[in-house]
């Protein structure tokens, strides 16, 4: 499980191509949105991330933007006995809220945000192989409200995904 850790990292933060498509946060506010955020719920139809959102935890994003206008996620996953670190690095793609992986072909959206309390992000990767979509929801707290959630569930189907993909994740008190 561990060794598919960082291509599950790295399929969880899909987002976005369908540019047009795929609703984003207006006028998004860099610096209101940078900082620490629980993963507290994920849909995607990531194979990697079907077969194991059954055994994940709640894990942390660290948002943090660079002065050219990039955008690097450092996420901390716990595993069995350990917590995985992983960073990805995204440049701006030119329209505010969406933003392209440096390293791989994945396209990330702040699809929306109140700042201090949830986001909403869509990523879309897109690899040789089967091209997957992620959607996550995003907290400042680990706990996630009800009308949280439900807002996360209405926006799952806007975006190709089905409710059979949403994992909950429970807190991982780590």
């Amino acid at each position: 499980m561990t060794a598919a850790l960082p291509s599950l990292a790295l399929a969880l933060l899909l987002l976005l191509r369908a540019g047009a498509q795929v609703p984003v946060q207006p006028d998004l506010d860099t610096e209101k949105f940078a900082g620490v955020w629980h993963i507290t719920a994920i849909a995607s139809n990531c194979s990697i991330f079907l077969k194991m959102k059954d055994e994940m935890k709640s894990s942390m994003a660290i948002i943090s933007f660079m002065p050219e206008g990039g955008l690097t996620v450092k996420l901390l996953w716990p595993m069995m006995d350990e917590c995985q670190k992983f960073e990805l690095l995204f440049q701006q793609s030119g329209q505010a809220g969406y933003y392209m992986g440096t390293q791989e072909k994945r396209d990330l959206c702040v699809m929306e945000t109140d700042y201090s309390h949830y986001a909403v992000l869509h990523e879309a990767h897109h690899s040789e192989g089967e091209p997957t979509t992620a959607l996550q929801l995003l907290t400042r707290e680990q706990d996630v409200s009800p009308q949280l959630l439900q807002r996360f569930m209405e926006l799952i189907p806007t975006t190709g995904l089905t409710e059979d993909m949403l994992a909950i994740l429970p807190k991982s008190g780590e």
